[in-house]
């Protein structure tokens, strides 16, 4: 049976101490489920913390790498998978997610929210950004659900994925 995927999305070097906390725990509630971690994959922010979150609590984490070699994973990345498609890596990031959660948000982050709104799929926005949430609610049609923690998230994504 595949395991369930759940694309966690975030800033990297412009993430702030919340996201980065917020993605820790995200991590390690994900790998309690038994479902895998998905990110961007880098050692910075929230890809970071949620991959270590994972870790800590026996968890799988995929990075789906910008570059040419795995230069710069993150050391709690399970599976490395280099694209060298720089940014275009987005695509593959939510479209191999069964559900995206945002934990932060940045450029990259929306671009992200923005193909996973596009592809039908569900996406949690975790913390507060009150002009983006406003804005990928009104592109998202009822796709997109407000957390305003880690434990309010891992909720909203059982309900999402029928568990």
């Amino acid at each position: 049976m595949r395991r369930t995927i759940v694309g966690v999305m975030g800033p990297g070097g412009g993430a702030s101490q919340k996201d980065l906390d917020n993605a820790r725990r995200l991590g390690a509630l994900v790998a309690r489920q038994g479902w895998v971690v998905l990110c961007g994959g880098r050692g910075a922010g929230v890809m970071d913390a949620v991959c270590r979150g994972a870790k800590e609590a026996g968890g799988l984490t995929v990075g789906v790498l910008p570059g040419d070699d795995a230069g710069g994973a993150s050391e709690a990345v399970d599976i490395a998978v280099v694209t060298g498609m720089g940014n275009a890596r987005n695509a593959i990031n939510v479209l191999s997610s069964d559900l995206v959660v945002a934990c932060g948000m940045g450029a990259g982050t929306a671009s992200e929210i923005a193909l996973a709104l596009k592809a039908g799929k569900n996406v949690i926005v975790l913390g507060d950004h009150p002009e983006a949430i406003v804005f990928f609610r009104a592109l998202g049609k009822g796709r997109v659900t407000v957390a305003r923690d880690s434990d309010e998230a891992i909720a909203a994504a059982r309900r999402l994925l029928g568990r």
